[in-house]
Protein backbone atom coordinates (compact mmCIF):
# COMPACT_ATOMS: atom_id res chain seq x y z
CA UNK A 1 0.00 0.00 0.00
CA UNK A 2 1.37 3.76 -0.52
CA UNK A 3 2.38 5.25 2.17
CA UNK A 4 0.32 7.75 4.23
CA UNK A 5 0.35 11.23 3.76
CA UNK A 6 1.82 13.59 5.81
CA UNK A 7 -0.12 16.11 7.00
CA UNK A 8 0.95 19.51 5.79
CA UNK A 9 1.13 22.88 7.72
CA UNK A 10 -1.38 25.59 6.63
CA UNK A 11 0.17 29.07 5.44
CA UNK A 12 -1.15 32.03 7.75
CA UNK A 13 -3.04 33.37 4.95
CA UNK A 14 -5.20 30.44 4.10
CA UNK A 15 -6.45 30.85 7.57
CA UNK A 16 -9.39 33.17 6.47
CA UNK A 17 -10.36 30.95 3.53
CA UNK A 18 -10.32 27.91 5.64
CA UNK A 19 -12.76 29.55 7.88
CA UNK A 20 -15.43 30.22 5.62
CA UNK A 21 -14.93 26.61 3.71
CA UNK A 22 -15.24 25.02 7.50
CA UNK A 23 -18.47 27.52 7.54
CA UNK A 24 -19.88 26.68 4.32
CA UNK A 25 -19.82 22.94 5.19
CA UNK A 26 -21.10 22.93 8.63
CA UNK A 27 -24.03 25.07 7.41
CA UNK A 28 -24.40 22.46 4.20
CA UNK A 29 -24.39 19.55 6.92
CA UNK A 30 -26.50 20.87 9.61
CA UNK A 31 -29.33 22.08 6.56
CA UNK A 32 -29.10 18.29 5.73
CA UNK A 33 -29.36 16.87 8.87
CA UNK A 34 -32.47 19.29 9.62
CA UNK A 35 -34.03 18.37 6.30
CA UNK A 36 -34.05 15.04 6.48
CA UNK A 37 -34.31 14.54 10.24
CA UNK A 38 -31.08 13.11 10.08
CA UNK A 39 -29.90 13.18 13.62
CA UNK A 40 -32.33 13.35 16.44
CA UNK A 41 -32.18 13.56 20.84
CA UNK A 42 -30.42 10.57 22.16
CA UNK A 43 -28.94 9.09 19.14
CA UNK A 44 -25.75 7.58 19.02
CA UNK A 45 -24.33 7.98 15.70
CA UNK A 46 -21.51 5.36 14.74
CA UNK A 47 -19.25 7.52 11.97
CA UNK A 48 -17.84 5.38 9.44
CA UNK A 49 -13.81 6.40 9.27
CA UNK A 50 -12.24 4.87 6.36
CA UNK A 51 -8.74 7.04 6.19
CA UNK A 52 -10.57 9.35 3.24
CA UNK A 53 -10.74 13.03 3.31
CA UNK A 54 -14.60 12.49 2.94
CA UNK A 55 -14.83 10.49 6.29
CA UNK A 56 -11.99 12.63 7.87
CA UNK A 57 -14.44 15.38 7.10
CA UNK A 58 -17.49 14.06 8.07
CA UNK A 59 -16.28 13.14 11.68
CA UNK A 60 -14.74 16.98 12.31
CA UNK A 61 -18.23 18.64 11.07
CA UNK A 62 -20.08 16.39 13.01
CA UNK A 63 -18.19 17.11 16.61
CA UNK A 64 -18.40 20.65 15.28
CA UNK A 65 -22.34 20.52 15.41
CA UNK A 66 -22.28 18.15 18.15
CA UNK A 67 -20.78 21.25 20.09
CA UNK A 68 -23.31 23.67 19.09
CA UNK A 69 -26.37 21.36 18.80
CA UNK A 70 -29.92 22.12 20.37
CA UNK A 71 -29.94 17.88 21.23
CA UNK A 72 -27.39 15.77 22.99
CA UNK A 73 -26.33 13.05 20.90
CA UNK A 74 -22.90 11.16 20.75
CA UNK A 75 -20.66 10.25 18.11
CA UNK A 76 -17.88 7.13 18.00
CA UNK A 77 -15.87 6.42 15.27
CA UNK A 78 -15.44 2.84 13.01
CA UNK A 79 -12.96 1.81 10.90
CA UNK A 80 -12.78 -2.12 9.14
CA UNK A 81 -9.53 -2.73 8.59
CA UNK A 82 -10.01 -5.00 5.45
CA UNK A 83 -6.74 -6.63 5.30
CA UNK A 84 -4.95 -4.34 2.76
CA UNK A 85 -1.55 -5.16 2.37
CA UNK A 86 0.38 -2.51 4.26
CA UNK A 87 -2.32 -0.48 5.95
CA UNK A 88 -0.59 1.98 8.56
CA UNK A 89 -2.97 0.76 11.58
CA UNK A 90 -1.84 3.43 13.81
CA UNK A 91 -2.74 6.12 11.70
CA UNK A 92 -6.91 6.51 12.86
CA UNK A 93 -6.68 5.60 16.12
CA UNK A 94 -4.20 8.38 16.89
CA UNK A 95 -5.92 10.60 15.05
CA UNK A 96 -9.33 10.26 16.76
CA UNK A 97 -7.96 9.86 20.01
CA UNK A 98 -6.76 13.48 19.78
CA UNK A 99 -10.18 14.37 18.86
CA UNK A 100 -11.52 12.62 22.08
CA UNK A 101 -13.99 10.67 20.49
CA UNK A 102 -14.40 6.87 20.87
CA UNK A 103 -12.78 4.45 18.55
CA UNK A 104 -13.16 0.72 17.54
CA UNK A 105 -11.29 -1.07 14.92
CA UNK A 106 -12.92 -3.97 12.91
CA UNK A 107 -11.17 -6.61 11.35
CA UNK A 108 -12.18 -8.43 8.19
CA UNK A 109 -10.18 -9.71 5.95
CA UNK A 110 -12.25 -9.01 2.45
CA UNK A 111 -9.44 -7.94 0.87
CA UNK A 112 -8.30 -11.38 0.05
CA UNK A 113 -12.03 -12.44 -0.52
CA UNK A 114 -12.59 -9.57 -3.33
CA UNK A 115 -9.29 -10.27 -4.80
CA UNK A 116 -9.97 -13.92 -5.14
CA UNK A 117 -13.66 -13.64 -6.15
CA UNK A 118 -13.22 -10.97 -8.96
CA UNK A 119 -11.82 -11.16 -12.45
CA UNK A 120 -8.63 -9.55 -12.92
CA UNK A 121 -9.51 -6.19 -15.02
CA UNK A 122 -13.18 -6.39 -13.80
CA UNK A 123 -14.33 -3.47 -11.21
CA UNK A 124 -13.78 -4.52 -7.26
CA UNK A 125 -15.86 -1.73 -5.34
CA UNK A 126 -19.36 -3.30 -5.98
CA UNK A 127 -18.24 -6.49 -4.28
CA UNK A 128 -16.12 -4.15 -1.44
CA UNK A 129 -18.60 -2.54 -0.74
CA UNK A 130 -21.30 -5.01 0.57
CA UNK A 131 -18.52 -7.19 2.06
CA UNK A 132 -17.73 -3.41 4.19
CA UNK A 133 -21.68 -2.76 4.92
CA UNK A 134 -22.94 -5.88 5.93
CA UNK A 135 -19.64 -6.04 8.57
CA UNK A 136 -20.46 -2.51 9.53
CA UNK A 137 -24.44 -2.69 10.14
CA UNK A 138 -23.70 -6.00 12.14
CA UNK A 139 -21.66 -4.10 14.32
CA UNK A 140 -23.92 -1.50 14.61
CA UNK A 141 -27.05 -3.49 15.19
CA UNK A 142 -25.01 -5.79 18.03
CA UNK A 143 -23.78 -2.99 19.46
CA UNK A 144 -26.65 -0.42 19.73
CA UNK A 145 -26.19 2.56 17.75
CA UNK A 146 -29.29 4.28 16.30
CA UNK A 147 -27.74 5.59 13.36
CA UNK A 148 -24.64 5.13 10.93
CA UNK A 149 -23.34 7.88 8.97
CA UNK A 150 -21.55 7.40 5.86
CA UNK A 151 -18.62 10.36 4.42
CA UNK A 152 -20.96 9.96 0.92
CA UNK A 153 -21.31 13.44 -1.15
CA UNK A 154 -23.32 15.26 -3.30
CA UNK A 155 -20.76 14.07 -6.36
CA UNK A 156 -20.81 10.57 -4.90
CA UNK A 157 -24.84 10.65 -5.26
CA UNK A 158 -24.79 12.29 -8.44
CA UNK A 159 -22.42 9.71 -9.97
CA UNK A 160 -24.79 7.05 -8.37
CA UNK A 161 -27.68 8.25 -10.29
CA UNK A 162 -26.09 8.53 -13.72
CA UNK A 163 -24.41 4.69 -13.17
CA UNK A 164 -27.49 3.37 -12.75
CA UNK A 165 -29.34 4.94 -15.67
CA UNK A 166 -26.22 4.20 -17.89
CA UNK A 167 -25.61 0.25 -16.43
CA UNK A 168 -28.65 -0.62 -14.40
CA UNK A 169 -31.56 1.07 -16.18
CA UNK A 170 -33.20 2.70 -13.45
CA UNK A 171 -33.78 6.09 -12.16
CA UNK A 172 -31.75 6.10 -8.42
CA UNK A 173 -29.24 7.68 -6.65
CA UNK A 174 -28.07 7.47 -3.05
CA UNK A 175 -30.15 8.43 -0.71
CA UNK A 176 -29.35 10.97 2.06
CA UNK A 177 -31.03 8.84 4.97
CA UNK A 178 -31.97 5.00 4.16
CA UNK A 179 -33.37 2.41 6.21
CA UNK A 180 -31.76 -0.73 5.72
CA UNK A 181 -33.28 -3.91 4.11
CA UNK A 182 -33.44 -5.71 7.48
CA UNK A 183 -35.00 -2.87 8.84
CA UNK A 184 -32.33 -2.57 11.76
CA UNK A 185 -30.07 0.14 10.33
CA UNK A 186 -30.68 3.76 9.35
CA UNK A 187 -27.70 5.44 7.33
CA UNK A 188 -27.29 8.78 6.98
CA UNK A 189 -25.21 11.05 4.85
CA UNK A 190 -24.78 14.35 6.25
CA UNK A 191 -22.09 15.02 3.52
CA UNK A 192 -25.18 15.51 0.94
CA UNK A 193 -25.20 18.55 0.20
CA UNK A 194 -21.71 18.78 -0.08
CA UNK A 195 -19.50 19.25 -3.03
CA UNK A 196 -16.23 16.92 -3.51
CA UNK A 197 -14.27 19.89 -4.12
CA UNK A 198 -14.98 21.46 -0.78
CA UNK A 199 -14.23 18.51 0.78
CA UNK A 200 -11.02 18.22 -1.17
CA UNK A 201 -9.84 21.87 0.15
CA UNK A 202 -10.90 21.25 3.80
CA UNK A 203 -8.86 17.96 4.06
CA UNK A 204 -6.09 19.32 2.43
CA UNK A 205 -6.36 22.88 4.64
CA UNK A 206 -6.58 20.33 7.69
CA UNK A 207 -4.11 18.07 6.38
CA UNK A 208 -5.71 14.76 7.36
CA UNK A 209 -2.97 11.74 6.95
CA UNK A 210 -4.92 9.83 4.32
CA UNK A 211 -4.74 6.29 3.72
CA UNK A 212 -5.13 5.29 0.10
CA UNK A 213 -7.68 2.33 -0.75
CA UNK A 214 -5.84 -0.46 -3.40
CA UNK A 215 -8.62 -1.44 -4.05
CA UNK A 216 -11.29 0.96 -5.63
CA UNK A 217 -8.21 3.97 -5.62
CA UNK A 218 -6.61 1.34 -8.61
CA UNK A 219 -9.63 1.00 -10.61
CA UNK A 220 -8.75 3.04 -13.41
CA UNK A 221 -11.33 1.56 -15.81
CA UNK A 222 -14.00 1.76 -13.63
CA UNK A 223 -17.05 3.30 -14.34
CA UNK A 224 -17.60 5.89 -11.68
CA UNK A 225 -14.12 7.20 -12.40
CA UNK A 226 -15.54 7.49 -16.49
CA UNK A 227 -19.00 9.07 -15.05
CA UNK A 228 -16.90 11.34 -12.75
CA UNK A 229 -14.26 12.58 -16.03
CA UNK A 230 -18.15 13.05 -17.81
CA UNK A 231 -19.33 15.06 -15.07
CA UNK A 232 -16.30 17.02 -14.48
CA UNK A 233 -16.18 17.83 -18.43
CA UNK A 234 -20.26 18.93 -17.91
CA UNK A 235 -19.36 21.25 -15.09
CA UNK A 236 -16.24 22.91 -17.73
CA UNK A 237 -18.42 23.47 -20.06
CA UNK A 238 -21.29 24.61 -18.30
CA UNK A 239 -20.56 25.96 -15.01
CA UNK A 240 -23.62 25.14 -12.54
CA UNK A 241 -24.61 22.12 -14.35
CA UNK A 242 -24.06 19.64 -11.47
CA UNK A 243 -25.75 21.80 -9.47
CA UNK A 244 -28.66 21.84 -11.35
CA UNK A 245 -28.71 17.41 -11.58
CA UNK A 246 -28.52 17.31 -7.59
CA UNK A 247 -31.30 19.91 -7.67
CA UNK A 248 -33.40 17.62 -10.04
CA UNK A 249 -33.25 14.57 -7.53
CA UNK A 250 -35.13 17.38 -5.11
CA UNK A 251 -37.46 18.31 -7.73
CA UNK A 252 -39.01 15.00 -8.79
CA UNK A 253 -42.47 14.86 -10.83
CA UNK A 254 -43.55 12.00 -11.26
CA UNK A 255 -46.50 12.41 -13.66
CA UNK A 256 -43.22 13.36 -16.46
CA UNK A 257 -41.55 10.42 -15.92
CA UNK A 258 -42.59 7.16 -17.12
CA UNK A 259 -43.12 4.86 -14.23
CA UNK A 260 -46.63 3.44 -14.01
CA UNK A 261 -46.01 2.60 -10.09
CA UNK A 262 -45.53 6.03 -9.27
CA UNK A 263 -48.37 7.37 -11.40
CA UNK A 264 -51.96 6.39 -12.41
CA UNK A 265 -51.19 7.16 -16.13
CA UNK A 266 -53.93 4.82 -17.17
CA UNK A 267 -56.82 6.16 -15.20
CA UNK A 268 -55.55 9.51 -16.97
CA UNK A 269 -58.13 11.05 -19.03
CA UNK A 270 -59.51 14.30 -19.14
CA UNK A 271 -63.19 15.14 -17.07
CA UNK A 272 -64.14 18.52 -17.62
CA UNK A 273 -63.17 21.69 -19.35
CA UNK A 274 -60.90 22.70 -16.37
CA UNK A 275 -58.63 19.66 -16.47
CA UNK A 276 -57.33 21.12 -19.55
CA UNK A 277 -55.57 24.06 -17.76
CA UNK A 278 -52.44 21.59 -17.23
CA UNK A 279 -51.80 21.79 -20.77
CA UNK A 280 -51.17 25.24 -21.17
CA UNK A 281 -49.69 25.29 -17.31
CA UNK A 282 -47.60 22.61 -17.57
CA UNK A 283 -46.66 21.16 -20.80
CA UNK A 284 -43.15 23.08 -21.13
CA UNK A 285 -39.64 22.02 -23.26
CA UNK A 286 -36.38 23.50 -23.31
CA UNK A 287 -34.64 25.23 -26.12
CA UNK A 288 -31.44 23.15 -27.55
CA UNK A 289 -30.09 25.81 -28.43
CA UNK A 290 -30.30 27.99 -25.40
CA UNK A 291 -31.70 25.91 -22.36
CA UNK A 292 -34.63 28.14 -22.25
CA UNK A 293 -38.28 27.23 -21.20
CA UNK A 294 -40.66 27.15 -24.18
CA UNK A 295 -43.87 26.25 -24.81
CA UNK A 296 -45.03 22.99 -26.05
CA UNK A 297 -47.58 24.75 -28.46
CA UNK A 298 -44.12 26.67 -30.01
Amino acid sequence: MSAVVAPMPVPARQSVNRRKLEKRLRRLVGQAIEDFRMIEAGDRVMVCLSGGKDSYTLLEILIALRDAAPVEFTLEAVNLDQKQPGFPAAVLPAHVGALGIPFHALEQDTYSVVKRVVPEGKTMCGLCSRLRRGALYRFARENGFTKIALGHHRDDIIETLFLNMFNGGRLAAMPPKLRSTDGEAVVIRPLAYCSERDIRKYAAARGFPIIPCRLCGSQENSQRRAIKAMLTQWEREAPGRVDSIFKSLRTVVPSHLADTRLFDFADLRIHDASDVAWQEDDALELDDSTGNEIRADG
